[in-house]
């Protein structure tokens, strides 16, 4: 997610992230910030230091935040003996300005390297496309991996089948085909292990762990 009240500078961001195929949310303040962290999970926060409203941030966002990812600050030189833990989520890095896209794209990757997404032994790499459980790797096949990255974003919540053809072909995909594809997840994610793949009868599918219906 990026932080940035500036309209130039958000545009560059966006624009450049998405080219090099991330998954980019915007906001202009900090506040609005804290509630999407509160309800989604991101890999990661560019924030740029210019932000009148980060002071004292911390201190609203800290009861509500279960994931914390690392931080990559956008600071300029004045400004790099400020950057105390205001928004302290995780691994904190910063680039100064005048930006360098290759420069933040650099600094994004060896984040995202120290913070790879996961959920309990289930780790996700999204350099090399890869995930594992516990020491084993999973071989997951393109679309199985982008079906894990979504239900692993939407970790504890239940998505619903159209959810997860939108996600996974860019398209509305019958039922027959959704289920083939979950099973096939479920058979190398749960295989030897704890199950984290469920089943919410008529309304979809979640990752978590289960105590009760599965």
């Amino acid at each position: 997610m990026v932080i940035a009240g500036e309209p130039d500078l958000a545009e560059l961001l966006v624009t450049s992230l998405e080219s090099a195929g991330y998954r980019v949310g915007l906001t202009g303040t900090a506040a609005e910030a804290l509630a999407r962290l509160g309800a989604h999970r991101f890999d990661l926060l560019v924030v740029d230091t210019t932000r009148p409203d980060l002071t004292g941030v911390d201190a609203v966002g800290r009861p509500v935040i279960a994931h914390r990812p690392p931080v990559l600050y956008l600071a300029s030189y004045d400004f790099l003996d400020r950057l105390l833990p205001e928004i302290d989520l995780g691994q904190k890095d910063y680039v100064t300005k005048p930006l360098r896209v290759p420069e933040v794209m650099a600094r994004m990757r060896m984040l995202l390297r120290g913070a790879a997404p996961g959920y309990g032994d289930l780790v996700l790499d999204d350099t090399l496309r890869r995930a594992r459980r516990g020491t084993r790797d999973l071989g997951l096949t393109p679309a199985e991996y982008r079906l894990l990255r979504h239900l692993l974003d939407n970790a504890d919540r239940v998505v619903s089948k159209e959810q997860m053809g939108r996600y996974v072909w860019g398209d509305r995909r019958g039922d027959n085909a959704i289920e083939q594809l979950v099973s096939r997840l479920r058979r190398k994610v749960d295989r030897e292990a704890a199950a984290l793949i469920h089943t919410r009868r008529g309304f979809g599918y979640w990752l978590g762990s289960e105590h009760g219906e599965g």
